[in-house]
C-alpha cells in the first residue's frame, strides 16, 4: 500500500504534465480518427511507406510479363508515331500467330480514325469529281479493303485476346465534360453498392477508343493511377466510378482475359460479432485471384524494383520477326512506349520518371503472386488503438522515470513499434500507418524532457511583458510560443485594415446624459471588439466612437482578408442586435459604416520617445479610411476595395462604383459584401443582377436605359439610397455630359 500511495502522490505531483500529455494524445487521436488531418503526418507516412517498399522489394526481373516497347529504334525503322493501324494489326497478328503470346494489352488510346491511307480523299473524289466515272468507282471498291486501316486493325483485334487502354478525366470541352468515343461495358453495374458507404474514386469524363476498335477487342481497362498529395503514384483504382457504374483498370482486365473472363465480385469481411455494422470493402475477387483494396477501392502497386523489372522488346523487332519465338511464348504482353516525346512517365516510390506501362506490369505480377499489400478500411481503427495505448502508457509512466530511464524506455518503445510494423508489412502484407505513433512518442518524450524549460522560462516571461504594452493580450500567448519570430521593428507587409464609425454620433452624444453616453459607447465598443478579437484582429486604437483594427500582424494570418470581411459582416449583425437592445432602453438608434482595404503597409512600433503604439501606416491604410467615409454617400454599411474583394471568395458582392478618392490618383472599384454564397435570398440576387446591368449601361453613357433600370430598382427597393444616387448623377450628366472616352470613374474631392 505505501508504494501504491507513493506512486499516486507522484502522479498527483506531475498532474499538469500528465494533463498535457493526455492533451497531446487527444490531438493525435483526432488525426488518427480523421476528425481533422495534419498534412505533415501524411507526408511522413508516405516517406515511411516508400522506405519500407524499397527496403523489401525483390529487385528481380519478372519474365512472365514482357513490354513491347515503341522505342527510339522502332521509330527510326518504322517511322514516327502514330503508326498506321494496318502495321499495328500486323504486330498483333505476329504476337499471337508467330510468337504465341497468351494475352496482349495496349497502354495506348486509339481515339482518332486512321486516314493516313488517303481513303478519305478518295471517298471525297468518288462523291464529287468522279461520281459518274464507273472505272474509278470500281477501282476504289477493289482497293478500299486495303486502305481501311481501322477495319484491318479491328479484324486483327477480334481474332485475338487483346485488351485496349483508355483514361478517365475531368477535362471539359465547350463547358461539358469530355466523353470521347466508346467505353467498354462496366464490370459492375450501377446500384451494386447501394446502401454501402464506400469512397470510390469518381470521374466525370473519359477519352476512349473508337467504337469499332472497342467492340472488336476482348475488353478494355483504364490506366489512371492515383496521384497522391506529393505527386507520387502508389495506388490504382480497382473500380473507377463513372455515372454510377464501375470500371476496371488495364491490369485487372488483362488478368481476367487470361483467366477466361471471371466475374468481378466484391469481397466483404465475414460476418462476426466485431464486424457488425462494418461495411468496408476489403477486396475484389476475380476467379482464383483476390485483390486487396483500401478505403478508395484502390490497390497498392507492388513495385518489384526500379525501371527494368520486366523484359523490354523493341516493337520493330516483333514486326520484323527478329526474335526467337520462345522469348514471347505464353507471355503476357504490354504494348507501351519509352521513346522521348512519347513517354508516359510517372513519379513513383522507385523512380521520379518511371514508365507508366510498368505500373500495369507490377500490378499484374502482384495479382499472379498474391502479394499486393493490404490497407483495408479497418486500418483506421488500428491506428486509433495504437495511438491511444502508446499515448496513455507514455503519459503515465514517463513522469515517474528519471531522464536516463525515460530515454531508454522511449527508445525501447520506438524500436518495438518499428520492428512490429516491418514484420506485419513483410509477413502479413499489411500496411499499418506509422507516422502518428512515431511522432506521438517523440512529442511526449520532448514534453517530458523540456517541461521545466517551457513552463518557467524567464525569456518567455520577459517577452510577454514587452509585447503586452503594445499587442492585444489574446495574441501575446500565441506569440510567446516562439519569441524569435516576432519583432517590434517596422516592416512592409500585406495586411488588411478596417475602419468603422458610428453614424450621426454628434447628434447621439447631444441627446444623452454623460453617464448614459459613457454606457452607450462602452457597450458598443465592447461588442465590436469582441467580434474583432474572435477573428484574430489586432485592435489598433479607438478614436472616439471610431475603431481602427488590422489583420495579419504581428501574428501571421494567411486569411487576413477573409477574417476582415467576416468581421465587418458580423459587426453589422451585432449593430442590429444593439439597436434592438438600445431601443428598449430609450437610447438613439445606432448605425455604423465600415471601410476595409487590403494592401502593402508599414507595420511596427511607432510614436515618440514618450509614447509608442504598434500600428500601421501607409497609402493602403488611408484608402480604408476613405472607404469608411463613403458608406454614408452610398447608403451602405460596408465598403471594401477590389483588392480585398479579389482575395475573399464565397461572398456575394455588389459592385458599387469605380472611384478616385482624395489623395489617391489611381481609381479603385468598390464593393459591398451582401452575405455568404447560398445565404443571400433570390430576391436580392435578382436585384443585384439588375443593378449590375444598370451600372454597365451607366458606364457606357446609355443614360436612358440606365435610368429605366434604376427606376425599376427603386420601385423594387424604395429604401435603397444607392439607386437615387445614380439617378441624380444621370440627371447631372445629361446637363453636363462627360467626355466620350470617360472611364466611368467618379471623383471625390473631399475626405
Amino acid at each position: 500500500m505505501p508504494k501504491e500511495g507513493g506512486r499516486l502522490l507522484d502522479l498527483k505531483k506531475h498532474s499538469l504534465r500528465i494533463v498535457l500529455g493526455l492533451a497531446i494524445t487527444l490531438v493525435f487521436l483526432g488525426h488518427a480518427a480523421k476528425i481533422y488531418e495534419f498534412t505533415f503526418f501524411h507526408q511522413l507516412d508516405a516517406i515511411i511507406y516508400d522506405a519500407r517498399l524499397r527496403l523489401t522489394m525483390p529487385r528481380t526481373v519478372d519474365d512472365r510479363i514482357v513490354v513491347v516497347d515503341i522505342d527510339e529504334k522502332s521509330l527510326a525503322e518504322e517511322g514516327r508515331w502514330p503508326w498506321r493501324r494496318d502495321r499495328l494489326a500486323l504486330m498483333v497478328d505476329k504476337l499471337f500467330d508467330h510468337y504465341g503470346v497468351a494475352v496482349a494489352g495496349f497502354d495506348v488510346v486509339f481515339a482518332e480514325k486512321d486516314e493516313s491511307s488517303g481513303i478519305a480523299v478518295l471517298e471525297d473524289l468518288s462523291q464529287k469529281q468522279f461520281r459518274d466515272n464507273p472505272q474509278f468507282q470500281n477501282a476504289l471498291a477493289q482497293v478500299r479493303p486495303q486502305l481501311e486501316y481501322d477495319k484491318i486493325f479491328a479484324a486483327s483485334l477480334k481474332k485475338h485476346p487483346v485488351i485496349l487502354g483508355y483514361y478517365f478525366s475531368n477535362d471539359e470541352i465547350a463547358g461539358k465534360y469530355a466523353a470521347v468515343n466508346a467505353l467498354p461495358q462496366p464490370v459492375l453495374s450501377a446500384g451494386t453498392f447501394a446502401g454501402k458507404k464506400i469512397d470510390f474514386i469518381s470521374w466525370n469524363g473519359y477519352g476512349a477508343n473508337l467504337s469499332e476498335l472497342q467492340q472488336a477487342a476482348a475488353g478494355a481497362g483504364h490506366f489512371n493511377p492515383l496521384t497522391d498529395f506529393d505527386g507520387v503514384s502508389r495506388r490504382v483504382p480497382m473500380l473507377a466510378e463513372y455515372k454510377g457504374a464501375y470500371y476496371e483498370p488495364l491490369s485487372l482486365a488483362i488478368m481476367r482475359t487470361l483467366l477466361g473472363f471471371p466475374k468481378v465480385e466484391p469481397d466483404y469481411p465475414a460476418q462476426q460479432v466485431w464486424t457488425h455494422g462494418y461495411s468496408g470493402l476489403e477486396g475484389l475477387k476475380a476467379g482464383p485471384i483476390r485483390i486487396p483494396v483500401d478505403q478508395n477501392v484502390s490497390a497498392l502497386i507492388p513495385y518489384r524494383g526500379a525501371q527494368g523489372s520486366f523484359k523490354y522488346i523493341s516493337a520493330t523487332d516483333v514486326l520484323n520477326e527478329r526474335l526467337n519465338p520462345s522469348v514471347l511464348k505464353d507471355k503476357i504482353v504490354l504494348v507501351g512506349t519509352t521513346a522521348p516525346g512519347l513517354k508516359d512517365l510517372r513519379s513513383t516510390p522507385v523512380g521520379v520518371a518511371y514508365p507508366g506501362v510498368e505500373i500495369h506490369a507490377n500490378l499484374i505480377a502482384g495479382m499472379l503472386d498474391g502479394n499486393i499489400k493490404q490497407k483495408p478500411p479497418y486500418v483506421l481503427g488500428a491506428e486509433v488503438v495504437l495511438v491511444f495505448f502508446i499515448g496513455v502508457a507514455l503519459t503515465l509512466l514517463m513522469p515517474l522515470l528519471n531522464p536516463i530511464m525515460a530515454t531508454l524506455f522511449t527508445l525501447i518503445v520506438l524500436l518495438f513499434m518499428l520492428a512490429t510494423n516491418i514484420m506485419v508489412w513483410q509477413y502479413g502484407n499489411l500496411v499499418l500507418p506509422m507516422a502518428s505513433g512515431l511522432l506521438l512518442i517523440l512529442a511526449l518524450f520532448a514534453l517530458n524532457m523540456s517541461y521545466g524549460y517551457f513552463t518557467e522560462s524567464r525569456i518567455k516571461r520577459q517577452f510577454t511583458e514587452l509585447f503586452g504594452q503594445y499587442v492585444p493580450p489574446e495574441l501575446v500567448d500565441k506569440m510567446s510560443e516562439d519569441p524569435k519570430r516576432y519583432s517590434m521593428q517596422g516592416k512592409s507587409q500585406e495586411l488588411t485594415v478596417l475602419f468603422s464609425d458610428v453614424r450621426n454620433f454628434t447628434s447621439i452624444s447631444e441627446g444623452l446624459e454623460p453617464k448614459e453616453l459613457t454606457a452607450f459607447i462602452n457597450e458598443y465598443l465592447t461588442a465590436m471588439t469582441r467580434v474583432i478579437r474572435s477573428h484574430h484582429g489586432t485592435l489598433d486604437k479607438y478614436i472616439g466612437d471610431a475603431i481602427m483594427t488590422f489583420w495579419g500582424a504581428p501574428v501571421n494570418d494567411p486569411d487576413h482578408p477573409r477574417n476582415g470581411v467576416i468581421s465587418a459582416l458580423e459587426m453589422q449583425i451585432t449593430a442590429q442586435q444593439l439597436r434592438e437592445q438600445f431601443k428598449l432602453r430609450g437610447w438613439p438608434e445606432i448605425r455604423i459604416g465600415v471601410g476595409i482595404n487590403t494592401g502593402v503597409m508599414v507595420v511596427g512600433d511607432m510614436g515618440s520617445a514618450v509614447r509608442k503604439a504598434y500600428t500601421v501606416m501607409g497609402d493602403s491604410v488611408n484608402l480604408a479610411s476613405r472607404l469608411e467615409g463613403l458608406c454614408k454617400e452610398y447608403g451602405v454599411g460596408i465598403i471594401l476595395s477590389e483588392m480585398t474583394k479579389n482575395a475573399v471568395s464565397g461572398i456575394v458582392y455588389r459592385e458599387l462604383d469605380r472611384v478616385r478618392v482624395k489623395g489617391k490618383d489611381e481609381p479603385v472599384h468598390i464593393y459591398e459584401p451582401l452575405g455568404f454564397e447560398g445565404q443571400v435570398d433570390k430576391a436580392m440576387l435578382d436585384e443585384l443582377k439588375l443593378f449590375q446591368r444598370a451600372l454597365k449601361l451607366y458606364r457606357t453613357q446609355n443614360w436612358d436605359m440606365a435610368e429605366l433600370q434604376l427606376i425599376n430598382l427603386q420601385k423594387m427597393a424604395p429604401t435603397v439610397q444607392l439607386y437615387q444616387l445614380f439617378l441624380d448623377r444621370i440627371k447631372q450628366f445629361r446637363a453636363d455630359s462627360p467626355q466620350a472616352d470617360w472611364d466611368g470613374v467618379w471623383v471625390f474631392e473631399s475626405k
